[in-house]
């Protein structure tokens, strides 16, 4: 590995560019990728992200790449930041060029479509056993980070030398990243609370006030607590930035795609037309999906989980499903 770390980012939206930016502030090398190659050569033409981040500059150490593997073959280590759905095709493409030494990171939060299978038991099932892999999450708004705000996120793998280096590479200035080992915990989180933010959403889009909100955030931490313990996730990383922080930050700031989403249902407009006027993926569309099956399936009670899954891929009126939620029997706050 050289001297300055390279990091190949693949993935050139909001959240892609923001993290390639502060790689560049910390004094990383890195190189952006997408398979939009039209945007992706009118950023390095203008040196602007006209499409997600219009008014922040691109610096020229920014390198912009057309070819992905390319990009791979440059670089010590690859940072995926793409929506979850594209997260396993993208492997399969890079698994044949990545060198022995290569790790690959990844700062997308969600599921596998279809499975509920979490991102590093994708990674883990396609890439060789000798790979080194981490997560980056926490509570970090793209635009924030592009506009050098201050911000923490945790970085969490198996691979403690990994981990070190990715933590490395992107801490710096007003930019802190911490490190820890629980990469369960850390997805878990990170996946869940755009479920929660939804919910959030839809109860502020009704206009219910402070206190149902703070009500849905401490009670969907319940949630995310009651399903980390059947997945053997660790309660600090789910009481830290990978899971309250995150949770805290999507459920309460407008810059989540998560709440907006929540904002319109609760304002009456249809699943359809929130997600056309968002304009990007939200990824607690399928979240919703995948955490309700995974509550299921382990017999774990996600009440709020249920009616946000509901009301996205059933149809339920949200009225109803917040009448629902208040119509739960009285029971002990902790202790379920």
């Amino acid at each position: 590995m050289s001297e300055v770390p390279v990091i190949a980012v693949l993935g050139a939206g909001s959240w892609g560019t923001a993290l390639a930016l502060q790689l560049d502030r910390s004094g990383s090398r890195s190189i952006l990728w997408d398979r939009d190659t039209d945007n992706l050569l009118k950023v390095r033409d203008t040196r602007y992200n006209q499409r997600y981040l219009p008014d922040i500059d691109i610096p020229e150490s920014i390198v912009i790449e057309s070819d992905l593997v390319a990009a791979v073959k440059a670089a010590d280590h690859v940072l995926l930041v793409t929506p979850s759905h594209a997260f396993a095709s993208i492997i399969q493409t890079i698994r044949q060029e990545l060198k022995p030494a290569q790790g690959v990171a990844w700062a997308c939060k969600g599921f596998e479509p279809g499975s509920g299978r979490l991102l590093h038991q994708v990674a883990s099932e396609l890439l060789p056993e000798s790979t080194s892999l981490a997560i980056v999450t926490g509570p970090s708004f793209a635009k924030e980070v592009a506009m050098n705000l201050p911000t923490a996120v945790t970085v969490a793998g198996p691979d403690k030398r990994f981990v070190k280096v990715m933590a490395n590479a992107l801490h710096g200035g007003r930019f802190r990243a911490y490190t820890g080992t629980d990469m369960v915990g850390a997805e878990l989180g990170g996946a869940v609370k755009n479920v929660m933010a939804v919910a959030t959403g839809i109860c502020d889009g009704m206009k219910l006030g402070d206190n149902a909100r703070a009500a849905l955030i401490t009670r969907g931490l319940a949630e995310m607590m009651r399903l980390g313990a059947a997945l053997n996730a660790r309660p600090e990383t789910l009481m830290g930035l990978a899971g309250a922080g995150d949770l805290i930050l999507t459920c309460t700031g407008d810059l989540s795609r998560n709440r907006q989403l929540g904002l319109r249902l609760g304002r009456g407009q249809s699943l359809q037309q929130a997600v056309k006027e968002i304009g990007q993926v939200v990824e607690g569309v399928n979240a919703a999906a995948e955490v309700h099956r995974l509550a299921l399936e382990h017999g774990i009670n996600m009440p709020i989980t249920e009616q946000v899954n509901g009301i996205i891929h059933n149809g339920w009126n949200p009225e109803e499903g917040v009448a629902r939620l208040l119509a739960r029997q009285q029971k002990a706050e902790h202790g379920e």
